[in-house]
């Protein structure tokens, strides 16, 4: 862990500033379980720990006791019928609801973006900077994949929402000072739509929650949600065709149809507690990550268990992947390029042997990183030395 303690250190100064003498603001688009940007919100509330949530739905059993003690403010969206489990029905409203919320009381906004979050109108001299785990896809890029799987009446009224809701994202963005996306991927994706740059700023990782073992299997890991754009059954396929043992962690709508394809060589566990995770990461021969993910956290927790990652080489994994350092790409979603991957990979046997190497590069996603860079970026915003911040 020698590389972030070092880039820690230098930046320490900014990763303390006190900022308690500002208003802050979080605008997360909904709360109702705790996943890759919950764990966001919770980083940002180690900077600021006084800051107001803003939320079109909040459930307090569902995520964490640090978000659970903030004073957190819901939008009318969370007033209306069945909006806890049926919130996303709510989409053409949420422009509306944010822009009705009175944001003159902040001087800075930390806006959440993947559903509807950046849209909140703040006072002319306030920050406001835009974390960006994604454009909402289901507008953008992924518009005709949720349209083909969409209901009767959602499939006829999707083109009119989409159109309108497009038009709102675009001169939303108007009101960003500064867009930080969580990949480079999602920087392409920024620029596309919203013609913005943004600087790039890694999630949080709790690497030092992840060890390396001894003990290291003959078996790959598959693990996550079993949807279809994860791909999980083109590892399915792959390792029918190769013979060589799999190991599938996760559940989800794809799981029985895989089951029921998958030969004796590919083993299901389902959803497991974080322990048993943590030694299927550390006793994998090596991570398959056969999707296309904005950024991806689990390649990286793999990865700071000291073992290696086998991804398909678009979207977040060209940052996190790097090839002949802490794993390989392949560049199309087939069995063949997927298994002369795998051949690649076990020909590298330097690399498949060396942990303390991948853990290394892991580390340059840790959270004491994010957390530095986003007190930086925030006190340049305002203008402000880091000392001024403290007094402010």
């Amino acid at each position: 862990m020698t590389e972030v303690n070092e880039f820690v250190s230098q930046n320490m100064e900014n990763a303390n500033a006190d900022f308690s003498g500002l208003r802050v603001a979080i605008v997360h688009y909904w709360l109702v379980g705790m996943r890759g940007g919950e764990k966001v919100i919770e980083s940002l509330l180690d900077l600021f720990p006084n800051a107001v949530i803003v939320t079109h739905v909040y459930d307090p059993d569902k995520v964490s006791d640090k978000i659970r003690k903030q004073d957190v403010r819901e939008t009318f969206i969370s007033k209306l019928p069945g909006a806890r489990k049926h919130y996303q029905k709510y989409l053409p409203l949420m422009p509306l609801a944010l822009e009705l919320v009175d944001m003159t009381e902040f001087d800075v906004i930390i806006s959440s973006e993947s559903g509807p979050a950046k849209g909140i109108i703040p006072r002319p001299d306030a920050v406001h900077l835009c974390y960006c785990h994604s454009p909402m896809r289901y507008i953008w890029d992924h518009y005709h994949i949720y349209r083909a799987s969409a209901g009767r009446l959602a499939k006829l009224m999707m083109p009119f929402v989409a159109h309108k809701m497009r038009i709102w994202d675009v001169s939303s963005a108007a009101r960003v000072d500064r867009f930080v996306a969580n990949s480079g991927f999602i920087a392409q994706r920024i620029s596309k739509y919203y013609r913005r740059d943004a600087n790039v700023i890694f999630p949080p990782v709790e690497v030092a929650e992840f060890s390396i073992s001894e003990d290291v299997g003959d078996h790959y890991l598959l693990a996550g949600e079993m949807v279809s754009y994860k791909r999980a059954d083109l590892a399915v396929d792959a390792f029918n065709a190769s013979g060589r043992k799999l190991v599938i962690v996760g559940d989800g709508e794809m799981r029985a149809e895989l089951e029921q394809k998958a030969q004796s060589n590919i083993t299901f566990l389902g959803r497991v507690p974080f322990a048993e995770l943590k030694q299927q990461f550390a006793t994998c021969k090596a991570l398959v990550f056969p999707g296309e993910e904005d950024f991806g956290i689990i390649p990286v927790e793999v990865m700071a268990s000291g073992r290696p990652v086998v991804a398909y080489g678009r979207g977040g994994a060209l940052d996190t992947v790097l090839p002949g350092v802490s794993g390989v790409h392949f560049h199309e979603q087939t069995v063949e390029a997927l298994n002369t991957a795998i051949d690649t990979l076990e020909a590298d046997v330097a690399l498949v042997n060396s942990p303390k190497k991948i853990q290394a590069h892991a580390a340059r996603f840790d959270q004491q990183v994010f957390k530095a860079q986003i007190a930086e970026l925030v006190a340049r915003e305002l203008g402000l030395a880091v000392s001024d911040a403290r007094s402010a």
